[in-house]
């Protein structure tokens, strides 16, 4: 079976909303535990293969964090130091993500802001990333020029942190020191994001970082296996395009949703 394409079959490739918790709780510990013989830090789970795969961030973000709790159990139940996890969502779009595979883990919510590097001329391309606290990352595009490299990173980390500051009031004041760093999005196009994400949180010096998304390109799959412990991925959809096509809603999340989202943690913390 071919390791970046893993896949579980549930009644020939179908499975009803109401037996998805089910199926992800026992099949995902079952393959988490084959991975983990074979030390292999990517798991794939694929769902269905049509395009609305699915219906909003918090059922996407519903479905990772069961098979995100069974890696997790699988982990605390084989090493001798107890995991001590806390969730990293990539602002905005993250954080309906990452609030039900904190509420499933009982553990912190918190962000790490990147942002995406590009020129004024043509502000969906993205020759990079760039987080609140300076971590860089380029793509192929990146300008030959140091000058201008210096501006379009002041310019990105200026907008991150921006944003970061709105975030701070539901922000909780923990660190990933020692602990397992879990960082989430609602997908990823094309990495550098998360990978610049991925940069700071280790600054910080976790005991390990998880890379988890609902969706990514399987042409991506080396580069972010590279940079984490343990990747998971619940699809990898060919052509890929985008990730707003795998969703049936996909609105923009604006500043009082992602607080809402980091204030939810009372509830359970």
């Amino acid at each position: 079976m071919d390791r970046l394409n893993m896949v579980s079959r549930y009644r020939q490739n179908f499975i009803p909303v109401s037996d998805i918790k089910v199926a992800f709780a026992s099949h995902s510990l079952r393959i988490s535990y084959q991975l983990s013989i074979i030390h292999y830090p990517l798991f794939i789970i694929k769902i269905m293969s049509s395009i609305h795969i699915f219906r909003d961030r918090t059922d996407a973000g519903t479905k990772l964090a069961e098979v995100i709790f069974s890696h997790f159990c699988h982990e605390n139940s084989t090493t001798d130091q107890q995991l001590n996890p806390i969730v990293y969502a990539l602002p905005r779009g993250g954080l309906p993500v990452g609030v039900p595979v904190a509420r499933r883990l009982g553990c912190p919510l918190s962000v790490v802001v990147a942002k995406k590097i590009t020129l004024p001329s043509n502000p969906e391309l993205a020759l990079g990333a760039v987080t609140a606290d300076g971590c860089v990352v380029w793509s192929k595009q990146k300008p030959q020029s140091l000058e201008v490299q210096d501006t379009l990173i002041e310019k990105a980390q200026q907008k991150a942190l921006s944003q970061l500051e709105k975030l701070t009031i539901g922000k909780p004041e923990v660190s990933s020191l020692g602990r397992l760093a879990i960082l989430v999005d609602d997908g990823i196009a094309t990495g550098m994001t998360m990978i610049a994400a991925v940069k700071s949180i280790q600054l910080q010096k976790p005991n390990a970082v998880w890379i988890c998304v609902p969706v990514a390109p399987p042409e991506l799959l080396p580069d972010l296996r590279e940079c984490c412990d343990r990747l998971i991925v619940l699809d990898t959809p060919r052509p890929f395009l985008s990730v707003s096509r795998f969703y049936t809603q996909f609105t923009q999340v604006e500043t009082e949703v992602a607080l809402a989202c980091l204030q939810q943690q009372t509830e359970w913390l």
